[in-house]
């Protein structure tokens, strides 16, 4: 079965749907049919039973006839004018519950017309002449022809009754075979349900089952750091989606720690490098100047006696040497760390910054409490390099740095309305805030369109994670 799982699915509910809903449309025309037969079956009761009835009408009338014949008694005759007012209705009766069988049918019209017959043109007229003539009704001619009839109407009954039990016993097969054919039916659609619902069952669990377990496995171990683990890539339709985007999901997070590793590494490489040119600015600088001044103390020592103005000239330029080593060691102490920063926290460190920067800068600073030191340090170093970043590339006339603590985290901006376009690509001071706040778990963002100033926006969590 090929498409989406969606589809797949679908069509094989379909199926089941549709083997089901035959399997009850047999099952309800075979009732409908067997509610037919059945009743057909109670018909032919009622045929039999008003067929009976009419039969014993006529016998009745037959016997009443013969009674008022033999004994000339009145009051015999009252089964017959009974037999002879309820027969038209039986009659009636007879044909309409054999109106759609033609054969039974004619019988019926036939049985009917001979009872009309017999009484029209037998019972009446016995009557009559038994009245007038009481010894003429009772010959033999007389009664023979009234057996004779009733012999007649008896057998066409006999042949009607026949009929109708064959057609009983016709109807009763037929219920036999539709039920035994419902019965069947039943249990196909049945057997078909199963079969299917088994077939999909073992559809979704080697198709949806297995493969969500399996992902569920390798999220696990995901989770656990193995990044390097992969799902088959087997799966059709969303299975394979999944499949495929799970992979690629542990691809970026493979690619994301390699990126982070590089950073920690260029942090550590920065930070080395920093050490290297503090050690050379230190050794090559300071340490020469200290070196000279120390050799022109010698030279003034060896001059001192004879000449006390130069000496003291000498030891007043000396000593000018002496305070400007002393700012220069106060200058690189401070690009190492400020000692603000680790006495009086972030505020006021940033607002040394803010003196000492080029451009104007307006400063707001919402921090009650002292922050861890690694937040601290980097909070400044940041606002430090963007605000040289300002002077050095921006152009502007103006800067602004807003620094607050805000549900466990810290929230940092500096913008200016400079020239903007500023990348953070590589050889740039960018790159290296970058590694300095994802380094703490961070974020930082920097939005610099050009002609329209530039805005870095950083985030540091308060608490490890």
């Amino acid at each position: 079965m090929r498409g989406g799982l969606t589809r797949r699915t679908i069509s094989a509910s379909g199926l089941l749907a549709l083997i089901v809903g035959s399997a009850f449309a047999v099952l309800l025309l075979t009732v409908a049919e067997l509610r037919d037969v059945e009743r057909r079956a109670r018909q032919s009761q009622e045929v039999l039973v008003v067929a009976n009835r009419l039969e014993r009408l006529i016998v009745d009338a037959e016997t009443a006839l013969r009674g008022f014949v033999i004994t000339e008694r009145a009051d015999y005759l009252e089964p017959w004018h009974a037999a002879q007012a309820a027969l038209p209705e039986q009659a009636a009766t007879l044909q309409q519950l054999v109106a759609d069988h033609p054969a039974q049918l004619t019988r019926a019209q036939h049985i009917v017309r001979a009872a009309e017959s017999y009484h029209r043109d037998y019972a009446i007229p016995l009557v009559e002449s038994a009245l007038r003539d009481p010894a003429s009704a009772r010959t033999v001619a007389a009664t023979e022809a009234g057996k004779r009839r009733l012999d007649a109407i008896r057998a066409e009954f006999d042949d009607f009754v026949a009929t109708e039990d064959n057609l009983a016993e016709a109807r009763q097969a037929q219920s036999d075979a539709v039920t035994n054919r419902a019965v069947a039916a039943a249990a196909g659609g049945l057997a078909g349900s199963v079969l299917l619902i088994v077939l999909f069952g073992a559809y979704l669990t080697t198709a949806i089952v297995r493969p969500v377990r399996l992902a569920a496995t390798m999220a696990g171990r995901l989770a656990g750091g193995d990044l390097d683990v992969r799902l088959p890539d087997r799966g059709r339709g969303e299975i394979g989606l999944l499949e495929r985007s799970f992979n690629t999901m542990a691809r970026a997070l493979q690619d994301s720690r390699r990126q982070l590793t590089a950073s920690r590494r260029r942090i550590v490489a920065a930070a080395d490098q920093a050490r290297r040119r503090i050690e050379r600015d230190l050794h090559d600088g300071t340490q020469q100047r200290l070196v000279s001044l120390v050799l022109n103390l010698r030279a003034a020592e060896a001059t001192a006696p004879a000449e006390p103005a130069e000496l003291r000239r000498q030891l007043a330029g000396i000593a000018d040497g002496l305070v400007d080593t002393v700012d220069e060691l106060r200058v690189l102490s401070r690009g190492i760390h400020p000692a603000i920063l680790s006495e009086g926290g972030l505020g006021p460190a940033l607002a040394a910054l803010a003196r000492r920067s080029a451009v104007p800068v307006q400063l707001e600073v919402d921090v009650p409490t002292r922050l861890p030191e690694a937040v601290e340090v980097a909070a400044y170093y940041v606002v430090s390099e963007a605000l040289s970043n300002v002077a050095k590339h921006a152009h502007a006339s103006s800067a602004r740095v807003a620094v607050r603590t805000q549900a466990g985290s810290l929230h940092l901006s500096v913008r200016d309305d400079g020239v903007g376009g500023a990348v953070a690509g590589e050889g740039s001071g960018l790159i290296g805030l970058i590694d300095r706040v994802e380094a703490l778990g961070g974020t930082i963002s920097v939005t610099s369109p050009p002609g329209r100033g530039t805005a870095l926006l950083a985030e540091f969590p308060l608490a490890s994670r």
